[in-house]
This record gives C-alpha cells, structure tokens and sequence, in this order.
C-alpha cells in the first residue's frame, strides 16, 4: 500500500506502447496512474473517453497518464476502438493502458474493491488515482469504488493546486480554483511573511485571538 510521499515503484510495464520501466516513462514529468475494474465495462468507458478529451489540457501542465487495468494488452486494444467510438475520438489513442491480468500490480499498489467481484469471484480493481511527481513520489491518492465514476475535471484542479504547493509556501483553501486566493503557511512567521507575500496578505479576525487564517493572491 502507497502512503504519501513514498517512491511509486519501478514497475515493469506492458501496455498498450510497449514494454518499459515506469520511472523511465515518467522522466521529469508529472504522471497520473489510474486504475480501472474491468476492460469493456460502461463507466471505465465513460472516463477513459473523458480523459483522452482532456488530454491538451493534462499536457498544458506537463502530466502524462497512463491507465490499467486486470485485462490483457490485447483486450485493451480491442476496448480502446470503443472508447474512440463513444467519445468521438479520433487518431492515435493519447496514453497506454497497462496489462495486468494477473492482478499482480493492482495488489501491490493497493488498487483492489474487496466489495465488488467479476464473474470468477475475484476483487475488481477500484478507480484509484496516483499523482506522482517528477520526483516519483506519491503526491496525492484518491480511491473511488467500482461503482463511482471519477470527475477529472477535480483532478486537474488538484495537479493546478499540487504544482502551485510545490514552487509556492501557500496552500489552497476550500474549493480553490487557480488564480483565486491563496493561504499563507501557518508555520510561517508574521515577520517572513511580510517578506515573502510582496503582493500582501490579510490575517481574519477570530474569537481565538490567533492569526493562522492568513489570505493572500495567488503567486
């Protein structure tokens, strides 16, 4: 099981590009891996037709993607005719999809729904999603169940707010949206502050007498 900040292993991959090591792929890049329950299964299709029309707005920010799920390369290539079909895609298919009919990946990372099963009996794979950075450590995980369709359009928000985190001693408040406020660290003292936040910053006055809810514009 990933926790945060660890290092997402080396795997080895077979996808639908070919064979190769995942750190490799990943470069200096960010990445997102997301897993899928099944190949040829209704929502997993919705939102992998989703991703690949999302695709410039992923490259913009410089993430690369890459899908799996417990089915075959062969099984995927045949899927992927479908999933351009139903999102009214065309040319070449923008990221791999990962073979792992063996389940061996999806056990390791984690990824297995113990509540949903296939027809053999066996745990599907959940919609998981793992924001790796350049670093390849785990910047954020989120697991969904096989019954819930993810909204990537979230988590392009998420990638706008982790990119912003890591260069920036900000974070992002509730329902944060790029270009909209910033919250200044509460381990950072009034006297950095003034230094740091040349745009400026306003402290909230609460009850507790304490200045931690610090607002500043966006860097």
């Amino acid at each position: 099981m990933l926790l945060l900040g660890d290092i997402v292993p080396n795997l080895d991959l077979n996808t639908t590009e070919g064979k190769f090591k995942f750190h490799d792929w990943i470069g200096n890049s960010w990445a997102i891996l997301f897993s899928h329950p099944a190949d040829y299964t209704p929502v997993c299709t919705t939102e992998l037709a989703r991703v690949a029309q999302l695709m410039p707005k992923f490259e913009t920010r410089g993430v690369k993607l890459i899908g799996l799920s417990c089915d075959s390369v062969e099984s995927h290539m045949g899927w992927i005719k479908d999933i351009q079909c139903f999102g009214k895609l065309s040319g070449d298919f923008p990221f791999p999809l990962i073979d792992d009919h063996k389940r061996e990946i999806a056990i390791k990372l984690g990824m297995l729904d113990p509540e949903e099963k296939d027809s053999s009996g066996h745990a599907l794979t959940c919609r998981a999603v793992f924001i790796i950075g350049p670093d390849k450590k785990l910047k954020l995980s989120i697991l969904y169940p096989a019954t819930t369709g993810r909204n990537f359009d979230e988590i392009l928000r998420v990638i706008d707010s982790l990119q912003l985190t890591s260069r920036a001693k900000v974070s992002t408040p509730v329902d944060w949206k790029p270009g909209t406020e910033c919250m200044v660290l509460p381990n950072i003292s009034t006297q950095d502050a003034d230094k740091i936040f040349t745009k400026g910053y306003e402290t909230v006055e609460l009850p507790s007498k304490k200045h931690y809810m610090r607002f500043t514009p966006a860097p």
